[in-house]
């Protein structure tokens, strides 16, 4: 990478309100996250060169389109401000913030607002099945699924279990460790909840089916949300921590990043990977082109991972590609207790989609922001000890759009 995209701060909503209960609206999702991040980064609207706005279906669940219009409303001091709206599924929000590099890193603009939200707590969970189903091919795939998603992630446990066994028990683990992180952040949307010990097992009362293989806790939460980071070029960082008084050393910045696009239908995803090793390889090559980009080896450079896990078999997926197990084998590094809070790799110490909630647009940038804080030793109760480099996989669809990025104060 040719100059550095520093993380100047950020901030995010908390993910447990639900906000048509509370009689607010998808504007007072985006105008809470910018302003509270704002404050975070010390910045003020007249510093902020362009924004970025990641969203998925905010027209379905809502009516409204033309999210970038909404920086105006905010603060008059975003008055002519260019910004553009990203959407990719539940990688929205990792598209939007490419999309701000892209802007810094070319020399237009010296600093960029990325917000990513969503608002999808105001219909019924049918009606809001219907509407993320969006995100697969209509009409070809997933026709005779009543909840679409959770039958396409149990069609991916089907695959997983004909090319190399899986046992429910560690997608299992995978929730039940993804709660527990949960628990200790502030803006978990499950952080109050309570859970048996046959809550992550096969019984149906406590943990019922919603579709195959996923049953209840295997399922990301439908969350409203937002989540905001400002970006900074060198420079424009440099300066910003003279006027603050603190070191340029101290922020993290963007360090490597992939993206890459498979076909929609899974498939045909199936079919292209069959015979290999990895299931999803244009998964593998989003995140080795982050490793590459940053200059790592591989995950054993890396302190954490905050990583997608719309479904407990996408992180299990998650754990092989970002080849801390070889495929087929996330198992072992589930019964090495390797991805817990205390185990030599963390993962969603942020309690991740399961845990702490999935505002489909606001993910990605969510997951941006948790890992900055990370760095910065500033993830308070989800402190990983000594955290500095960090890395992110951000999904869209059944793994069509890929975005890793790798966040680090090294």
């Amino acid at each position: 990478m040719t100059d550095r995209v520093y993380i100047l701060g950020g901030a995010q909503t908390d993910f447990s309100e639900n906000y048509s209960r509370s009689n607010k609206v998808l504007f007072d999702l985006f105008q809470e996250s910018v302003i509270n991040g704002m404050n975070d980064a010390k910045v003020e609207a007249p510093d902020i060169d362009v924004g970025h706005v990641g969203n998925f279906v905010a027209e379905l669940f809502t009516g409204q389109g033309m999210l970038g219009g909404y920086f105006g409303h905010v603060d008059e001091g975003f008055y002519g401000m260019p910004s553009s709206r990203h959407e990719g599924a539940c990688a929205s929000g990792s598209l939007a913030i490419l999309a701000a590099m892209a802007d810094l890193e070319s020399g237009r603009y010296e600093t960029a607002c990325v917000t990513g939200l969503e608002l999808m707590r105001n219909v019924s969970g049918e009606i809001a099945a219907q509407n993320l189903g969006a995100a697969a091919w209509v009409g070809q795939e997933g026709e005779s699924a009543r909840y679409l998603w959770p039958a396409m992630f149990s069609d991916l446990c089907d695959v997983y279990e004909e090319r190399f066994g899986l046992n429910y028990e560690h997608l299992a683990e995978i929730s039940k460790i993804n709660f527990a992180n949960a628990r200790k952040n502030p803006n978990a949307h499950t952080r109050r909840w309570e859970f048996s010990d046959e809550s992550f097992t096969q019984d149906d009362r406590h943990n019922p089916v919603i579709e195959g293989w996923m049953r209840k806790q295997d399922c990301g939460q439908v969350t409203d949300g937002a989540a905001t980071v400002i970006l900074a070029t060198g420079d424009r960082a440099k300066k910003h921590c003279r006027m603050h008084g603190f070191s340029i050393e101290d922020l993290p910045y963007i360090k490597g990043w992939g993206h890459s696009t498979a076909p929609m239908l899974m498939s045909t995803k199936m079919k292209k990977s069959h015979g290999g090793g990895y299931v999803f390889p244009l998964t593998r090559k989003a995140i080795t082109d982050a490793y590459r980009r940053a200059n790592i080896s591989g995950p054993e450079a890396l302190d954490a991972i905050e990583t997608h896990d719309c479904f407990s078999i996408t992180e299990y997926m998650a754990i092989e590609h970002f080849g801390i197990t070889q495929p087929g084998e996330a198992w072992k590094a589930i019964e090495e207790e390797k991805i817990t809070m205390n185990g030599a790799l963390p993962i969603n110490p942020s309690g991740g989609l399961i845990g702490q909630g999935h505002p489909v647009g606001a993910t990605g940038v969510r997951m941006v922001l948790d890992s900055a804080r990370q760095t910065m030793q500033r993830a308070g109760d989800m402190q990983v000890a000594d955290a500095r480099t960090v890395a992110t996989y951000n999904v869209g669809g059944s793994g069509t759009t890929n975005v890793s990025f790798i966040i680090s104060t090294e």
